[in-house]
């Protein structure tokens, strides 16, 4: 018969996971004295409180973290005077510009003037000579954006922090397109591939084009750059089986497009439009500032609107393209609130001014270097000898699991590769043993298997156990 476990016992677990509101691990929980259980037996326990709802994770491998669950649920209550409903903003500070660009745009449409494309705005710009970052600003976002380690290839720091802006900039760039899907789930779809339930298909397509994207992006980080190919392939990746039309993913558009709530009318000549969209991207090219090429494609790319839908979204990856290739902190968008981006953008298609979109632009920077400060803190320097079994590991895991055998060293053995170095084979076969002792259903995916699987081939060690 199973062993009964107490109920305080999970509740000294729970209790001891909400002593640390962002999160703790399981060697943390391990140092709390009122733990008092052994490795093995705690992960079962904590696996046991995640299946039941009363925990969660978030993070993978040596970074997986548990937190208290947040209460939810519905009530209903009778009052004897109306319920008000209060909706607030962040705090995002604007400059007097801003505030002067944001009180216009708010008005009603009616009370806006109709407006069509200025060339006259990208005429006025000179690369290198014309500014819509001053010097300080420059310098100050170069500031925080440098890591701490000197030059290095392209794309080396987003490279290291890879999963995390997967998830950050998948999910942001996602929910300012009004997606619903949360942080947590945008980190299940791009980590274990598990759909959220009750979500639009669409939804969850728009996430996995991101995560495609930014992948391009930082895989080929010394080849992207400023050109129609580059930019189409942004696009092709964005909007792949999202478009009524799907001739029109990653080619300029045809017809002429509207902007929901301005009273912006772009371009419509396909001809005209393939020159500015040439010209932007010339300009681009030319500026030697990160920062003022990743903000002037964040103005120019969506005012032109040279697709037939996704522009937005091509501009918030592209604005990556400088910083990815000069290892700077990327543009997450983390935390940006929709109206203040929106507000920023109108004033660029209905004014012709920066201020309120540089204002956001400088804000959503700042937020996505203490983001990415702090995760590459927590950053383990990679094992070398981890990194070169890496194939053999995950194949020797796998092998373990599916075949049904104990964690032990003769499991162990039986399916270590005949390549394996005669010298590094007991130091691989207890880096086996380690993975198999700290495998759970949150981390299967490293190694090919399914929830189930894991489920399946820990019952059968149970089982075992209890009939020695």
């Amino acid at each position: 018969m199973p062993k009964q476990i107490r109920p305080d016992e999970l509740d000294r677990i729970v209790s001891a996971v909400g002593r640390s509101p962002e999160g703790v691990g399981v060697e943390g929980l391990l140092a709390q004295s009122s733990i008092g259980l052994g490795r093995r037996t705690l992960q079962r326990r904590l696996s046991r409180l995640v299946a039941a709802g009363r925990l969660v994770t978030a993070g993978v491998g040596r970074g997986l973290r548990y937190k208290v669950a947040p209460i939810t649920g519905t009530f209903g209550l009778q009052a004897p005077s109306p319920v008000v409903e209060m909706k607030g903003e962040v705090n995002l500070p604007v400059s007097p510009e801003g505030e002067e660009i944001k009180t216009y745009v708010r008005q009603p449409r009616q009370l806006r003037t109709p407006v069509g494309y200025n060339l006259g705005f990208l005429e006025a710009y000179r690369p290198n000579e014309t500014f819509y970052l001053p010097a300080g600003l420059r310098d100050q976002l170069r500031r925080m954006g440098t890591p701490p380690d000197g030059e290095r290839p392209a794309g080396t720091f987003a490279r290291e922090i890879m999963n995390r802006l997967l998830i950050d900039l998948s999910w942001a760039s996602s929910r300012l397109e009004g997606n619903t899907y949360t942080l947590l789930d945008t980190e299940r779809l791009i980590e274990l591939g598990q759909a959220a339930e009750g979500k639009d298909a669409a939804e969850t397509q728009m996430i996995l084009n991101h995560k495609a994207a930014i992948e391009l992006l930082v895989s080929e980080a010394g080849q992207v750059g400023f050109n129609s190919f580059t930019i189409f392939n942004l696009h092709g990746l964005l909007s792949d089986g999202l478009l009524a039309d799907p001739s029109a993913c990653g080619r300029l558009r045809f017809r002429a497009v509207e902007i929901g709530g301005s009273v912006y009318l772009p371009i419509a000549l396909p001809q005209r439009l393939e020159e500015i969209f040439t010209a932007i991207l010339g300009l681009a090219r030319e500026i030697a500032d990160p920062f003022e090429q990743s903000f002037f494609i964040l103005v120019h790319l969506p005012y032109l609107q040279p697709f037939e839908d996704v522009n937005k979204r091509v501009s918030r990856l592209a604005a990556n393209i400088p910083l990815i290739r000069q290892n700077l902190s990327p543009l997450s968008f983390i935390d940006v609130p929709e109206r203040a981006y929106v507000d920023g953008l109108l004033g660029v298609y209905e004014l012709n001014r920066i201020e309120l979109l540089r204002d956001v632009f400088i804000w959503a920077y700042e937020r996505s270097c203490q983001q990415y400060v702090a995760v590459r803190r927590n950053l383990v320097p990679p094992d070398p000898f981890r990194l070169r079994y890496r194939a053999a590991l995950t194949e020797a895991v796998h092998a373990v699991v599916t075949s049904g055998r104990p964690a032990t060293e003769e499991s162990v053995r039986a399916v270590l590769p005949e390549a394996l170095v005669e010298a590094d084979r007991e130091r691989f076969l207890k880096l086996v043993l380690a993975e198999l002792e700290n495998l759970y259903e949150g981390n299967a995916a490293r190694f090919g298997l399914g929830p189930a699987a894991v489920s399946a081939w820990r019952e059968a060690g149970a089982a075992r156990r209890l009939m020695t």
